[in-house]
């Protein structure tokens, strides 16, 4: 009995990993839709020792060997009209080359909560953003996570020794009961400067946990954690108005690294 009950839990977990792994068919449809249409920059398969992911690398006009890392939010891509293109796009006019990365993701009528377990596919992914990069001689990299892509990366950071300068989370969400998913338990354990980046009107689970974002950085011993908040904007910095002054303070924070 005691064998059978343990084969069914290695089944059960068997079955649980294949179910959580990234859907990469929609990750393909994705990267087939953005070759279709890209008009700047140019797409880069990055090898996370699984398999190959997608990644749109820019260019700035500046020879300044330095690069941003930029990840997306939930199940969207590295070339999506909020937020991140604006940042890929934007931080090239203020001399920072990026690297915008396919994050895990899962069909879009997923839960939260079906998240949690893909958070151990993103290390590989970022370790092969920074190799890239390093390979291509940008010796100073930042890391810029967008709402989910914000909780991925200070999980990351909270786990590994990564050789960046800085971490920006732009709206950082407590997404779920599930410590690999709150930003607010990342920051616990992160000491390189962070800057907490978020619109007066981002969503609940932004605003909520913000002081609790203070008080982590705080209990790590964080003095380089930075809060900006952007009047009028939401959780997505819609209005392009939004959109410049969110490229302009993530560059100006940039700057003082």
């Amino acid at each position: 009995m005691k064998a059978l009950s343990t084969l069914l839990t290695l089944t059960a977990l068997i079955f649980t990993a294949g179910a959580y792994a990234s859907d990469l068919d929609k990750e393909q449809r994705w990267a087939n839709s953005i070759d279709a249409t890209l008009m700047d920059g140019e797409i880069v398969m990055l090898d996370d020792g699984t398999s190959e992911f997608l990644s749109i690398f820019t260019e700035a006009l500046e020879e300044k060997k330095r690069a941003a890392i930029i990840m997306h939010g939930t199940g969207v891509h590295p070339d999506w009209k909020e937020v991140i293109e604006p940042l890929r796009i934007g931080l090239t006019d203020h001399g920072w080359h990026t690297l915008s990365i396919q994050m895990p993701i899962l069909p879009n009528d997923a839960e939260y909560a079906e998240y949690a377990p893909l958070y151990d596919e993103v290390a590989p992914r970022i370790d092969a953003a920074i190799d890239f990069l390093k390979a291509e001689g940008y010796d100073k990299i930042a890391l810029i996570g967008h709402s989910q892509g914000s909780a991925m990366g200070s999980y990351y950071l909270s786990k590994n020794k990564a050789n960046v300068v800085g971490f920006v989370g732009v709206g950082m969400p407590d997404l779920y009961d599930d410590a690999r998913m709150k930003n607010s338990e990342s920051l616990k354990h992160i000491t390189l400067p962070v800057l907490d980046i978020y619109g007066s009107d981002d969503l609940e689970s932004v605003l909520k946990p913000s002081d609790q974002r203070k008080t982590a950085a705080k209990q790590a011993g964080n003095e380089n954690y930075t809060v900006i908040v952007v009047e009028g904007a939401d959780h997505f910095f819609k209005d392009r108005a939004k959109e410049d002054e969110l490229i302009e303070k993530t560059t100006e924070w940039l700057e003082k690294l």
